[in-house]
This record gives structure tokens, sequence and C-alpha cells, in this order.
């Protein structure tokens, strides 16, 4: 099928690009895609029936991964396979000696590519731009057929993609043309547009401060002539509005068919500093090529001028200055778009970074879309710049094939040629978590990332000794550790920790002392936290963060926890000086297969915005409350307006002083915001309807915020699930509210929370009501409850978890300081383990509260719910 080429983006650019030597046509519309790997051998072939395929534009994938629902379902578009596409066009006329490029900005995950019926070339690795010189196939001014085949077949041993960097992660890798196609016809003698995908002109300040700048720039040429070329290059930098700051003229000779470079140097007295955020000012370098009068070819790149340092005690220094840096890892997928993003995407996500009050970015887990770094550059980020080596170099436990190697130093060698010139770009990272194939891959066996990691940082080192190597470590000194684990810290220059305490293992206020434990392990080293981050559901809540076990692999993830877990690892990362950055995993919940989690499917839910962009999680306010300067309040409960409970705390996050709160028109009080965080405990609501409204003052600004609550009539009483962070509803529409107002105890689940654990686990019977015991609260515990005064009865849900404990558990209770049970053995009160009881107690309040205190005696105590009832 033919169909005419889309038109260039603007006349004038048109006439630039001619004007430069070359010019640029956009190849993204018309296409036509088809999925499968039984597509006909003859689609390659310029003469083919295409007109049952599907019409696309590009970008386009043809995965639409993730949901926030229990089920994946039948839209999910997981699917990893092989996808063609296929272009007919009218090509432009062109002079003779003219050469044609085919420039694809990315393909995932291996890319073959036939032109006019003819392989071009093959490209593997899914995030970087590579090109393909197709002039001995192309038909100037007629008629040309571009057929591509895209695979991203799932590595595994004996697939496709098997030696392709990555083979493992928690995260999807998008098939298809997800980003833009183009065809650049240039002159037969010019910038090298094979050198790896990059520009072809590389600029760096080999010495800068306040007083002068020295800038080598490195231009890699071609010549396809049959002849020598006698070339002038003219290398000028201009400032931000235009105006030549500093230029060399250098003739230059180029053999028959070679490469060749030309390395020049210039100088600028009394340079504009980048400064990040504060001023992210950019020069602008552009070598121009002559034969004579005639240009014959441009490259214009953008160059910033700065200074930094990164010191193993106290942290990053800008320009002589020290710079705290705090901001967020991300992903470059959406919500039914898969990775095929648009320029609106990419600057809507820069929007709501920025927004946050981060100043610097971790690109996870590959090298992103070329304009989301020139963002970077606008918008004044630091950003982490990272090659796809994650997890595991091979899948036996060995050190990789030579395959994989190359494959490896390839997508390497591609990020720092094509993103060099970006000065947002202040390290390069080697890896991530390369000691985690035990967690990823079947095998027990320790990982083995050493040998790749060592050879890629000496690679990126060569490539840019202007930028320290860096990498993202696992499990060093972790409860993921093994003993047998090869080292890794010292082979980069930077090194950071992912890390999850409070998540994964440990507590959020472990970050502390085991971050100290591990700078005081490696002094001379700089050292960042690459992630840390838990999730959080829109949909389901909490009223106590304390009130049960995370289930960091399952359901539930109650974005009140998400909350409280930030609110404790910030401050035991905030004040380290040593960290020389801070990264929260992940600005965005992103697609990973691996996941059903929360309340989604195929959705990595530890995001402080959600997938599609549309909701930011309490997290991202206390975050801001915390980064920004802007004048904020935002007070927490917007999605949890159904309370559970008549008594609870309120809690607003501004980055004002102090704030007042009022409850249905009455003022409760004013409270400090230490830290970001303005909480008013205990708060007691009316049955029904409740208006809360806080309001502060920061810089002159007047801020208010507002939220309506429905809450349970205190005379209803209290019904609580004991052990669990999310309660339940029973079949007759008894709620249950989440574990709350208790101090002291552990809590288990009868359920596996692990992963690879079989589903289900062990279940209580003798009662209607299984979900209220599959979790529970054991030891020694005091509950104080918050109910009006007069007569109750106390209702408490227990049973016994183990056989070894049947006969010599016991315990006490005490309400109010009176024994009201003694030496109470659940076994046998019920007749055995795992069968539920219930003891029914008569109490009376008085003063609006009741101490139940749960005692040892022969064992812990153990309780599965609590209620309160009106008799």
């Amino acid at each position: 099928m033919m169909m005419p080429f889309a038109p260039m983006a603007s006349a004038a650019s048109q006439q630039a690009a001619e004007a430069a030597g070359r010019s640029v046509q956009d190849l993204t519309r018309g296409w036509r895609f088809h999925y499968g790997a039984d597509t006909p051998e003859a689609a390659i072939k310029p003469v083919f029936d295409d007109s049952q395929w599907e019409s696309v534009d590009l970008p386009h994938s043809w995965n639409r991964i993730g949901a926030y629902a229990t089920q994946r379902s039948k839209g999910e578009g997981n699917r990893q396979g092989v996808g063609w596409y296929r272009l007919s066009l009218q090509a432009p006329a062109a002079q003779a000696g003219q050469r044609q490029y085919l420039d694809f900005a990315g393909v995932g995950n291996i890319a073959q590519v036939w032109v006019n019926g003819v392989a071009v070339g093959e490209h593997r690795g899914a995030y970087t731009r590579f090109r393909f010189d197709v002039t001995d196939v192309w038909k100037a001014g007629a008629a040309n057929t571009i057929v591509v085949r895209a695979d991203n077949s799932k590595p595994e041993p004996g697939s496709s993609t098997s030696e392709i960097l990555p083979l493992a992660g928690d995260f999807f890798i998008y098939g298809g043309l997800y980003r833009g196609v183009q065809l650049i016809t240039t002159q037969g003698a010019g910038f090298d547009l094979l050198d790896f995908g990059g520009p072809g002109v590389y600029a760096k300040a080999t010495s800068v401060d306040q007083n002068a700048a020295e800038v080598e720039v490195l231009s890699r040429l071609r010549n396809n002539w049959k002849d020598p070329a006698k070339l002038t290059a003219q290398t000028v930098i201009l400032d931000a509005q235009g105006k030549v700051v500093t230029e060399k003229i250098q003739a230059l000779a180029l053999l028959s068919n070679k490469t060749g470079e030309l390395r020049q140097t210039l100088h600028i007295d009394h340079p504009h500093l980048w400064q990040g955020q504060v001023d992210p000012y950019r020069y602008t370098v552009a070598v121009t090529l002559k034969k004579g009068a005639q240009v014959i070819d441009k490259v214009v790149q953008p160059l910033g001028l700065r200074a930094f340092r990164f010191d193993p005690d106290k942290g990053f220094f800008l320009n002589g200055k020290s710079l705290a840096l705090h901001g967020v890892s991300r992903h470059q997928d959406i919500m039914a778009k898969g990775a095929a993003l648009s320029p609106q995407d990419h600057e809507a996500d820069m929007a709501m970074i920025e927004e946050i009050g981060a100043n610097t970015i971790r690109g996870a887990h590959y090298p992103h879309d070329d304009l989301w770094y020139d963002l970077a550059d606008r918008r004044g980020m630091v950003m982490w710049a990272e090659v796809p080596y994650i997890s595991a170099s091979s899948y036996d436990g060995t050190d990789g094939t030579p395959a994989t190697f190359v494959n490896a130093r390839q997508q390497l060698k591609e990020l720092i040629r094509q993103q060099f010139n970006h000065p947002s770009i202040f390290m390069w990272s080697t890896g991530n978590e390369v000691d985690a194939s035990m967690l990823y891959l079947k095998t027990d066996r320790p990982a083995r990332g050493q040998a790749l990691l060592k050879d890629l940082s000496a690679l990126a080192r060569e490539e840019d000794p202007s930028r320290p190597t860096t990498f993202a470590d696992c499990c060093e000194d972790s409860p993921f550790s093994r003993p047998d684990q090869e080292a890794l810290s010292g082979f980069t220059n930077l090194t950071g920790y992912n890390r999850y305490y409070g998540w994964y293992y440990g507590k959020p206020g472990d970050y502390a002392a085991e971050l100290d434990k591990l700078h005081a392990k490696h002094p001379a080293l700089p050292m960042s936290i690459s992630e840390y981050g838990a999730g959080g559901a829109l949909t389901q809540h909490s009223d106590n963060p304390h009130g049960g076990s995370i289930a960091a692999f399952g359901r539930p993830h109650p974005e009140e926890y998400q909350s409280w877990y930030h609110e404790e690892a910030w401050k035991g990362l905030k004040s380290r000086p040593y960290l020389f950055a801070t990264w929260v995993w992940n600005m965005f919940d992103f697609a990973s297969d691996l996941r059903e989690e929360g309340d989604a499917i195929d959705i990595n839910d530890k995001g402080l915005v959600t997938f599609d962009r549309k909701e930011k999680k309490e997290a991202f306010y206390f975050y801001q409350a915390n980064w920004s300067a802007k004048p904020m309040l935002y007070l927490t409960g917007k999605r949890y307006t159904a309370r559970a409970y008549p008594v609870a705390d309120v809690k607003a996050y501004s980055n004002a002083a102090k704030a007042s709160l009022t409850v249905n028109g009455k003022r409760v009080g004013e409270a400090d915001c230490k830290d970001g965080i303005c909480l008013w405990p205990a708060v007691h609501l009316n049955g029904g309807s409740n208006a809360l409204s806080v309001s502060a003052q920061r810089d002159g600004v007047a801020l208010q915020d507002s939220v309506t609550w429905m809450a349970p009539d205190p005379e209803a009483g209290l019904s609580i699930d004991v052990g669990t962070l999310v309660g339940h509803v029973t079949a007759d529409g008894r709620r249950y509210g989440s574990d709350n107002y208790v101090e002291g105890g552990s809590t288990s689940s009868l359920t596996p929370q692990m992963p690879r654990m079989p589903k289900g686990g062990k279940v209580v019977s003798g009662t209607s009501d299984p979900v209220l015991f599959d979790t529970y609260r054991s030891g020694a515990f005091v509950y104080t409850l918050p109910v009006p005064d007069g007569r109750w009865n106390l209702v408490l849900h227990m049973f016994e978890t183990s056989q070894a404990m049947a006969d010599s558990r016991s315990f006490a209770v005490k309400v109010d300081g009176m024994t009201v049970l003694d030496q109470f053995n659940p076994a046998k009160a019920a007749g055995g383990i795992l069968k539920a009881v219930t003891k029914v107690i008569p109490i009376t309040v008085k003063g609006g509260v009741t101490k139940v205190e749960f005692v040892k005696q022969g064992g812990s105590a153990l309780l599965a719910g609590l209620e309160l009832r009106r008799p």
C-alpha cells in the first residue's frame, strides 16, 4: 500500500536544515502494524498487501499493561513477542552524492530493518537511538518501503533477548516503535551519524570557575566521498541570546571513506554558570563544516558550564556551594500509553516533579527520551543517567556470556555519546541491584555482578572522564545480603543504596543507624540513597499505620501507611549530611507484571502519583511541605472520608510554621507544623457528616484546605479488626475498622505475605467471619478505647495458633485495672487450635475512655478482634 510521507514540522525548520547541509524528514505518520511472529516472509517486500494491518502513528507500542483492579482484564496488553511495522512513502528528491540515514529514537527490544526488501541492519537494546545508512538501497524521489520487525520477547534462557540487557527487573519492557523515526539526508562528508547514535559533536569544560572556562569540543567526522575532503570547521559558542561569545576556525582534511576527529579548545571569560534550579543557564555550541563557501553540515548542541564535586562526608557541591539533593526516580511509562509518550507527557511529568519541590531525578532504569534530558537541562535538575544493567548478568549465576558483555558495552556507549552534552547529567550509572538475581530469577546461587559492573565502570570513565560513575546496590549488609555474595562497593566513584527499611524489612526508623554503619564501612566513598519507598493504594485506608504488618508483596497497601513511612524515613535521611542525594522510589506508579499488590494488578504502586497521573497520593504533599518554597497546606484524608471510628487523629501537611483546625465550625486549636506535619490527635467527631477545615499563613499568603468526613455514631461503639492495617465488612454488613487505640504486642497473619509462597494459609473454624481471625496481636498490650460513658459489653474474639502452646498458654485481661479474665487458655476454651472462641464481658465506662490490658501469664496474650457494644 502506498501512502505519502508526512510533512516536516514547519517550512522554516526544513529550510534551516537544508541550509545547514542536511534535511530531516519526520516519519511518524502512516505506518501499518501487525502483531505476531507468524507474519509471512513476504511482508519485508515492497509489494505486499498490508491493508488488513492496523493503521498507526508513532510513537506506538502494542503493550497496555497495568490496572487498578485485582484481576487482569482481557484488555491488558502484556504480550511479549514480535510486532511488524511497514511504511510506504514517496521519498523526496536528493542531490547526487547525498546520503540517507534512517534514525530510530528507540525500539523495544530488538529491531530488524529492511528497506525496499533489503536488510539494512539490526539493533539490540530498547532504550537508545540508532541509525542505519540506507543510501545504497534508498530510492530518492521515488517510492520506498520501510519494514521493521520489533521483538520484546521475555528475556529468559533460549529467548531471542536472552543476552540483551536488562535480563530481569521489576518493570516492563514495552514492544514497538515507541519513540520517533526520521529520515536524515546529508552530504557525503560531515559529522558521523553512525557514532553510536550520537550527535557527532561533544563539548565539555576542562576547567571552569567564575573567572574563566576552557571548553574542549570534539567533532567526530565521516567522509564517504571517493576523494579526500578538504574542509573548514567553524566552532562557535553562543550565549542564551544567540550572541557569539567565542569562535575558532580550523582547516582539516578527511581521507576518502574514513572517519576522523577534530579537537578544539575555546576560551570564555567570566562565564555564566549553570546553577541548577537557581539559574539553569545554557550556552549553545555550533560547529559548521564548509567546503569552500558551501555549508555541508552543521550540528548545534547545548552547553552548560558548571563545576561540581562529591564529598564523602559533606555531600554534593555545585560551583563551590553545598547543594542538598532531594528528589525522585522516574520510569517513562503512563497507563494506557505504555512507553509511547508524547512531548506533552514528558513536560507534564517534569512539571509535577518541579511542583513537589525536587531538585534531582534518577532516570530509572535505562536511558530516557532525549527530550527528558533537555527538560532537565532547562529546569535545572541534577540527573542520574543509567544503563539497563539490572538484577543479573546471567541466568545461571555466572559472570555473563561474551555476547551479554558486548551488548552491555554497546548500550553504555550509546547512552553516553547520545546524552554527553546535557549539563543536567552529573553521573553515569553502570548498574542497578546487580546483586539481586536471587530475588528475580529461579536460582539460589548468589549473583555475580562484579565483573560486568567493573567492565562498564571502566568503560564509562574512558568515554567520559569528566563525570563520575555510580551504581545502585540492593543487598550489601541488608536482610537480603548473603555471606557468599560478591563485594560491589568501590568499583564505581560513587554509590547508591536501594534500601526499604519499614517496607520489605525493618522499620523506617532504621535508616539513620544502618546508613551510618555503611558510611563508617566506606568512609572515602560518596554515598546516596538511590531508592526508598512504600506502596500506596488510594482505595485502601488505615486509622493506624502501627496496627498491623505490611503485606509488602501483596494486599493491602493503605495510603496512610505510605505517608507514615515517608514521614519516618525522611527524618533519618535528611539529617545525614554525607548523603550526596536521596531519591524516592518512585515519582509515579509504573508497570510491572511481577506485581499483584495494593489495589492494582501489574503495577508497582510505590509512586507518589498514580500511573495515570490523575491523583497525587498524600505522601506527595508531605514532600512538597518539606521541599517546596511555595506556600502550601494540605489536609489529609481526602479519600478516607467514610471513617471507621468516631475519634480520629487529624493531620495536615504544610510548610507554614503553624496551622489551625476547625471541626463543624468549632475551633479545635492550633498545631505546630514540625517537619511539615501538623497534627491534632484524638479529635472527636459527630455521628454523620463532619466538616473539617485547616488554615495557615506562609510568607503573607493565606492558606486553607478542607474535607468532609462521615463518622459512625459514638453510641454504636467500636469494632476493631485486630492485627490489620485495613478493616473489613462482614457478610451481614458489620464494619470492623483497622487495629487502633493500642500500644504494645506484635501482629501476625495466618496468610503468607512473601513472594513465591503458596496462596492462602490457615483458616480458623467455628466462626462466620474467618477474615476477622486472619490477623491477630500477641504479647502484652493495652487498648485505650474512647467511648461514651455507661454500660457496655466488651467482646473479645480469640483463638490458639500453635499446637505447641495449646496446653501452656494463659493470659489475663484487665479493664481499668480490674481483672475480668484470668488464666485464660484459648485452646481449652475453644476445644482445639485454630478454633474461634468469643468472650463477652460486661463493663462500665466512666470519663469517656476505658483501658483494656492484656497481661502475659503462661505465655503471650492473643487477640483477633475486639468490640464494644451496648447491652
